[in-house]
């Protein structure tokens, strides 16, 4: 699996429920639910909340990272900006083994680069993983 590794630190947080391919939840440090979005990175929708189709491949990348992180804690990494206009904290996220998950979906096509400045940190890596996932028609990229 990808793995990296930041300077940045921070404690394990566990998951305490997953909304998508890119949206979940953990338990903060003070104890209340967090919600995070993964940066730089974007997964097909997979709920019709009348605002958003279903889209392809959306379900797939949903198990996917259910997979992942159902049960599980994570380590968050942030950027310069810490919250979206939904005031849904921004991290790159790694697993317990060093797996960095943004760059993960991306590689195996469940994501696809999604880059808001100025969180950018990570945008060379992601464009790479993309092309090498639609050259290999992995994920999103299959015919």
């Amino acid at each position: 699996m990808f793995s990296a590794f930041s300077q940045q630190r921070t404690d394990f947080l566990k998951v305490s429920k997953v909304v998508d391919g890119d949206t979940f939840w953990v338990i903060n440090s003070r104890g209340k639910e967090e919600k995070i979005r993964l940066i730089g990175v974007n997964t097909p929708e997979v709920r019709n909340t009348g605002r958003t189709q279903v889209e392809y491949f959306g379900k797939e990348a949903s198990d996917f990272v259910k997979a992942l992180l159902t049960g599980r804690r994570v380590r968050l990494e942030y950027d310069v900006g810490r919250y979206d206009r939904y005031k849904r904290t921004l991290a790159y996220v790694y697993l317990e083994d060093g797996t960095f998950l943004n760059a993960l979906l991306v590689k195996e096509g469940f994501a696809n680069v999604a880059t808001y400045p100025p969180n950018v940190k990570y945008v060379e890596l992601f464009m790479k993983l993309e092309r090498e996932a639609r050259n290999k028609k992995k994920g999103l990229w299959k015919e």
